[in-house]
């Protein structure tokens, strides 16, 4: 099953479209009064009950090794009830990270990030991020957190390396009922061993639960409205805050926005066509670009090649330095590569290597997505992404509807169909809930929905069917490609976000932002 189809926004994508941004940390002031005052901080570095200190803990982008302590990055824990319907017993801690404000100007409030997943770091990502948002930095305290169940907040990993290594290099599809049956098997391997580990707290993660920690971040933050940029998943988040929380809804960013109201069969159908398409476009941009295709001549060879190439795959996994490159991993770094255009030559690169029997690259972009770090072990990403995901519907699909909806996915796209979430969530463990389906926001302040023609993740389809059903969006078209707009550098979507965020003006509707 393809982790690409799943994980809409991972870190290892994310790290990516930063670089695409080429931002120079320059900081520069913008006018206006805020909207949303927030109390005053002292010079102790507290606000409210968060005690704030240097991060220790950072991680570099496919390291293990923390970074080096920077005092601009600042780190605290909240404490949260587990289950919110009984808030005197058991708590767990989110842990958060913040930059201040560098000014000049008025110093707005603080700005919350969800950068995607479900899953991903908000706090390492953060890290990394910092300089792309420096103008919004100058009026606004950036932070970030790790939601509940991922790293740093009480982050949910199912066993070891190895069960974790079986996991992410099963084969993306099954073609037959014993391939069924290996994957069936791989998969009740994993799910086992999250509950093993993580079994307490699988019910109590999930988007509900996010949006209601975020309300009590704000709360500890000092400020009376949140203001909040949510990327891929973090849209869904945002919504669902926005829903249950209408009246603290501030200056609200939703870019590469999710639907939440449809079903898994569905969004596998919808991402499998989106990631086909941005394939499409690769080769299209490979076989017209200066020096030629490495790959093909042509678009069609180049196609060729690709599908010959992971069926021999299927057959005969790659030896890439004691480990097997399979269908499976050599599917999900290609697919990483399509999450922004800068990357296209590495994923041409990397092809074009792969044929003639050298693996490392591809197998380098399926570990930095699947938070595989340099000594084996793993991040908490592949394993908190089923448990929300999981967490966030009540559907358990049968074993038919599985294999009808990755027959279906096939068809949309032979090389990236797959049978979805459906394969995890029809045995997980824990029971879901419809609620994060559910989103009206009347009565919120203006929520701004960015929306991108050529995402292959979060297909555009998706962006105005999620601002007609938050009651107040305002949709913004970017037309280019990759995985969010802001983080593509476009000139007008920055200019359109970074005058709302900052100076409250709402988009008009309809805008629409063309790549240069």
């Amino acid at each position: 099953m393809r982790r690409i189809l799943m994980a809409v926004a991972a870190t290892a994508a994310m790290s990516t479209a930063l670089a695409a941004c080429g931002a120079d940390g320059s900081a520069r002031g913008a006018g206006g009064d805020p909207s949303t005052p927030s109390s005053a901080q002292g010079e102790t570095g507290t606000s409210g009950p968060l005690a704030w200190t240097t991060c220790k803990d950072i991680r570099r982008p496919g390291e293990q090794s923390p970074a080096r302590p920077d005092s601009t990055f600042q780190c605290a824990k909240l404490k949260v009830p587990l289950d919110y319907a009984k808030p005197g017993a058991e708590s767990l801690e989110i842990a958060l990270i913040r930059v201040k404000a560098t000014g000049p100007g008025q110093r707005i409030g603080s700005l919350v990030f969800n950068f995607g997943g479900p899953g991903a770091s908000g706090v390492d990502t953060l890290a990394q991020a910092a300089k792309v948002f420096s103008t919004l930095n100058t009026r606004y305290d950036l932070v970030s957190f790790d939601p509940r169940g991922v790293e740093r907040s009480s982050g949910i990993r199912c066993d070891g390396k190895e069960v974790m290594d079986r996991y992410t290099a099963m084969n993306s599809y099954a073609s037959d009922e014993a391939e069924w049956a290996t994957l069936e098997k791989t998969v009740d391997e994993f799910v086992n061993a999250c509950q093993a580990s993580s079994g307490k707290l699988l019910p109590y993660v999930g988007t509900v639960n996010a949006a209601q920690d975020m309300d009590r971040i704000r709360e500890a933050l000092g400020d009376q409205k949140l203001n909040y940029f949510g990327i891929s998943y973090g849209t869904q988040l945002g919504a669902v805050y926005a829903t249950k929380f209408p009246q603290n809804v501030g200056r609200f960013v939703l870019d590469a926005p999710l639907d939440p109201d449809i079903s898994m069969r569905e969004r596998t159908l919808v991402q499998s066509a989106g990631f086909q398409q941005a394939y499409d476009s690769f080769l299209k941009d490979c076989v017209e670009g200066p020096g030629g295709c490495e790959i093909g001549s042509d678009a069609t060879v180049a196609n060729k090649n690709v599908d010959k190439f992971i069926v021999d795959l299927k057959a005969k996994p790659l030896s890439v330095n004691g480990r097997q490159l399979t269908e499976g991993l050599a599917n999900t770094g290609m697919a990483a590569a399509l999450y922004s255009k800068l990357t296209w030559p590495l994923l041409e690169q990397g092809l074009s290597q792969a044929f003639k029997g050298d693996g490392r690259l591809l197998m380098a972009l399926s570990d930095s997505y699947n938070g595989r770090m340099p000594n084996g072990s793993y991040n908490t990403l592949m394993s908190s992404f089923p448990a929300i995901s999981c967490a966030d519907t009540s559907e358990r699909p049968t074993r038919d509807q599985v294999m009808q909806t990755q027959t279906e996915a096939l068809k949309a796209s032979p090389l990236f169909g797959s049978p979805g979430m459906g394969l995890i969530c029809r045995v997980w463990p824990a029971p879901g809930s419809d609620e994060a389906k559910k989103v009206n926001a009347a009565g919120s302040a203006p929520i701004v929905v960015i929306g991108g023609t050529g995402d292959p993740a979060t297909p555009y389809k998706w962006a105005p069917k999620l601002t007609a059903e938050l009651k107040t969006g305002v949709l913004v078209t970017y037309k280019g490609e990759g995985h969010g707009a802001y983080l593509a550098g476009n000139p007008c979507v920055k200019k359109t976000t970074d005058g709302y965020l900052l100076d409250g003006k709402v988009p008009a509707t309809d805008t629409t932002c063309t790549a240069s």
